[in-house]
């Protein structure tokens, strides 16, 4: 069981970042053979990244239907999306020929965030390290800076300094 900080706490991060969504519907439950290579594909993909600590990949953050990844750059995402060396790029082949024919069977989206540095905030309270702060450098929250508005000061004069 990973330990609890009871403290109020923040995750800090030096410079941008990128917040990737992705995700997987499945549209016909019993078409078992169309859904279940992709989150087979999703977890090789996962280990392959974390077993590399230079490819940018910060972390992820498993929930149905959405994980949460958190990336060093653009660049290094899509360095590893169009990398056809790595488990990626096969894998979303297979998926395109897979589903070509498939008329909404299973369905997958994505969404991508780059984070300016200083322009986000967090708060993490009677919580293991979670989300951006796993990935990160927490850091207590001072009576000063209690809320999300004095975070993301905070965290924008930090970068200007």
């Amino acid at each position: 069981m990973p330990k609890i900080t009871t403290e109020r706490m923040t995750a800090q991060i030096e410079g941008d970042f990128v917040v990737f969504l992705i995700g997987m519907r499945i549209n016909s439950l019993w078409k078992i053979h169309k859904w279940l290579p992709v989150a087979i594909a999703m977890r090789r993909m996962v280990n392959e990244l974390q077993a590399k600590p230079d490819s940018g990949f910060l972390g992820r953050v498993f929930g149905i239907p959405v994980i949460v990844q958190y990336w060093r750059s653009f660049e290094h995402l899509e360095a590893y999306a169009r990398n056809q060396d790595q488990e990626h790029w096969p894998a979303w082949v297979n998926f395109n020929q897979r589903i070509r024919n498939s008329q909404g069977d299973v369905g997958i989206w994505h969404e991508t965030y780059k984070v300016r540095a200083g322009e986000y905030e967090s708060i993490y309270v009677d919580m293991p390290a979670f989300g951006l702060g796993k990935f990160t450098t927490l850091a207590p929250i001072s009576a000063s800076h209690d809320s999300a508005k004095a975070r993301l000061t905070e965290n924008a004069s930090r970068v200007q300094q």
